[in-house]
């Protein structure tokens, strides 16, 4: 059975929420590395979970679990324009 959206959203979540408690805590995640881990493979299909991974770390920031950063500064899913990273809350 194929996995829902909201199904693999929040597979995601938990994905980056465990990199994240593997890492110091003044760490940070690429959203490649939780799609990496996520996918159950072993080609370049990872990158159809990017944008995924981006939105479950939206989720994750909305919830005050995760911060999304660029130039090491939070910012909004409005204010983002580019790469970023996901760190915890701080």
């Amino acid at each position: 059975m194929a996995e829902t959206d909201r199904e693999l959203t929040r597979r995601l979540e938990q994905v980056i929420m465990n990199l994240l408690e593997r890492r110091a805590a003044t760490s940070s995640i690429c959203p490649s590395d939780a799609a990496r881990e996520a996918y159950e493979g072993d080609d370049e299909g990872w990158r159809a979970l990017m944008e995924p991974a981006r939105r479950a770390a939206w989720n994750l920031a909305a919830a005050d679990e995760a911060e999304v950063t660029q130039s090491g500064h939070p910012v909004t899913e409005t204010e983002a324009r580019g790469p970023v990273r996901i760190r915890r809350a701080r």
